[in-house]
């Protein structure tokens, strides 16, 4: 009888990225409370160093709030050019030495090393491959091997910063049990809050709970989490390559040369496009337009962008590629908005221009077109719809 390969599965964790990628342009950060966001008191915490975080100061806090708890921090201006840049270089480096890697986020990475050791150990690859990250890239990084991708995510937050843990096959569910219920991906507020009424505070009596009881209590999800209590998780490591694009495209009814309706439209499919990445909780690292001339020539522009799923980050390349596109005055047959080089992450959304407000504005857009569709809001300049 076969036995089952065991999975070897590592989780690769950017240490504050953010920071670390300042720290890299500027020694004099190096062990200073840093703290990266909105200049405004109205802005919000992108991320902060570890020894910001001592003071109470995390991610998505009020910076008003924020320079209250650590006024002696400093405060930076965020830049997504250069963790783009470095992402994608850290990226390229794994890439390079495994066969299957999932980019999760701009700083986090799932790695299938299943069946490598039958050439080498997976311990001492995984080991390896930190050191060489730090040194091409001057980046620390903290991972966890385990057999799935859950037990290797949870583990990785207990080997930061700049550490490496290794979890056994059979250890999952011991390594769970003394945690709280909050470590569980997926368990927020309101799960939460539900299960401590209920006594339940630790992974281990979580684990307990009867399969019938816990689907009683919160349907398929509840399944679901006492699966994760139990250390099981299936899911497949996605290989970066297989990600997909988002696009949206429309053939006029008649062809056009009208620029008001022609840049509506092109607002419209952004805005859309936009929507759709937050709503999957991605980043684009890739923006694509598409026209097609009345004599059906077909001709695309793409240019590499921070990660982004901001509209208006987006529509301003979106008017530049068009312009560049735009050069023969023929009539239009049909208009393309496309993202792509998709990464998950929206919770790392740029909040370096925004404001706690416009972070709130964005939310409550998406919410009302969750609920009545994505026309239910939308800029008053796309709302030509004089179809040409």
């Amino acid at each position: 009888m076969f036995r089952t390969m065991e999975r070897n599965v590592v989780h690769f964790d950017l240490d504050t990225f953010f920071v670390s990628v300042a720290r890299l342009g500027n020694s004099a950060l190096n062990g200073k409370p840093v703290i990266i966001g909105g200049n405004s008191d109205r802005g919000v915490v992108a991320s902060c160093s570890y020894e910001a975080r001592k003071f109470g100061v995390h991610s998505a806090m009020p910076m008003k709030l924020a320079r209250r708890l650590c006024p002696s921090a400093v405060y930076l201006r965020g830049d997504m050019d250069s963790y783009s840049r470095y992402s994608n270089l850290v990226t390229d480096i794994i890439r390079d030495r495994v066969p299957v890697v999932e980019k999760a986020s701009i700083d986090e990475f799932y790695l299938d090393l299943t069946g490598m050791d039958r050439f080498f150990g997976c311990r001492q690859f995984t080991a390896e491959l930190k050191q060489t990250i730090l040194k091409e890239s001057g980046l620390p990084i903290s991972y966890a091997l385990a057999s799935n991708k859950l037990i290797s995510k949870v583990a990785t937050d207990d080997a930061k910063p700049n550490g490496q843990l290794y979890i056994p096959y059979g250890n999952e569910k011991g390594y769970l049990a003394p945690l709280a219920i909050e470590r569980i991906p997926g368990v927020g507020n309101k799960t939460s809050s539900l299960l401590r009424r209920m006594g339940v505070e630790t992974i281990k009596v979580l684990s307990e709970i009867p399969v019938p009881m816990m689907e009683n209590l919160l349907g398929k999800n509840g399944i679901e989490l006492s699966r994760k209590a139990n250390g099981q998780d299936d899911a497949p490591v996605v290989p970066y390559t297989e990600q997909k694009s988002i696009g949206k495209e429309e053939t006029f009814n008649s062809d056009t040369i009208d620029m008001k309706f022609l840049y509506s439209e092109l607002i419209r499919m952004t805005e859309s496009v936009a929507f759709q990445l937050r709503n999957q909780r991605r980043l684009c690292g890739c923006l694509t337009v598409k026209l097609r001339y009345a004599n059906f020539d077909t001709v695309t522009r793409q240019t590499m962008i921070p990660y982004t799923a901001n509209d208006h980050v987006l529509l301003s390349k979106a008017k530049e590629l068009f312009v560049k596109l735009y050069d023969r005055r023929m009539l239009v047959r049909l208009l393309g908005v496309r993202v792509s080089h998709m990464v998950g992450g929206f919770q790392q959304i740029s909040l370096f221009d925004d404001t706690e407000e416009n972070v709130r504005l964005y939310q409550a857009m998406d919410k009302i077109r969750k609920r009545y569709g994505e026309p239910a809001v939308q800029r008053a300049v796309s709302l030509n719809t004089n179809k040409s």
